[in-house]
């Protein structure tokens, strides 16, 4: 395994300056921050990252307005009481994406939000309060209770409010593949674990977020010698 300090040179290096590396990272919200998030923004988030896999994010983007009109700004109380036939009627609106099994988990996704929140106070306590050394554990949980979000899908959506969490992104898992840190499939239990110990390790050594050490880990490897964005990389 090699030691943080390798790394970063290396992301300093491809990136043209330790100053230009640095514009490039953004650090994720604190636990208070996180904690007062609604869990209406939970679930469009879940929602728009099942829409975005297998489509152009931009799509998704431009559709996003009529997503909001049709499914009441997402509010989680209004749609645990919506009738299967008014969802059906609303998967044929032509203001959003009309996929009935993506559409589908919007009231699934909505009822593990409501079920997490009764017991916690509220989803976004829930996430806060998660230890990040074990992240992957939180990615399990919201694929097995919720709906199309294994995968990057939760992970992204996670980040995207602010959970602090590293991206098995393509050049993450490149640099994880290529130092023989995992070697079977990318979401096997193995491969999860030892990413997790990984970035235990990178964390122990540098006390940065897991998100700062994803993307310096990601701007260290593949195409990416100029600042583009942390979408397409991390």
């Amino acid at each position: 395994m090699e030691k943080f300090s390798d790394i970063y040179k290396r992301a300093v290096e491809r990136k043209g300056s330790e100053k230009m590396l640095k514009l490039l990272l953004a650090k994720p919200l604190s636990k208070k921050a996180l904690s007062t998030l609604s869990d209406d923004d939970w679930l469009e988030e879940f929602t728009r990252k099942v829409f975005q896999s297998g489509f152009y994010w931009s799509v998704i983007n431009s559709k996003w307005p009529g997503f909001r009109e049709v499914f009441w700004e997402f509010s989680v109380d209004k749609l645990l009481m919506m009738p299967p036939d008014m969802l059906e009627q609303k998967a044929t609106d032509d203001r959003i994406i009309r996929n009935y099994k993506k559409v589908k988990t919007i009231p699934e996704n909505a009822y593990m939000i409501h079920e997490i929140a009764q017991e916690h106070g509220s989803f976004s306590k829930f996430i806060a309060q998660w230890p990040t050394d074990n992240i992957i554990g939180l990615w399990a949980h919201l694929k097995k209770h919720g709906a199309r979000l294994g995968g990057n899908t939760g992970p992204y959506a996670l980040r995207a409010l602010g959970k602090d969490t590293f991206l098995l992104s393509r050049d993450v898992e490149s640099y994880l593949r290529a130092h023989k840190i995992i070697d079977g499939g990318l979401q096997t239990k193995k491969s999860l674990t030892a990413a997790q110990a990984f970035f235990n390790e990178m964390q122990k050594q540098s006390g940065l977020s897991m998100q700062e050490l994803s993307l310096i880990v990601a701007y260290g490897v593949g195409d990416n010698r100029v600042g583009i964005s942390q979408q397409a990389e991390d």
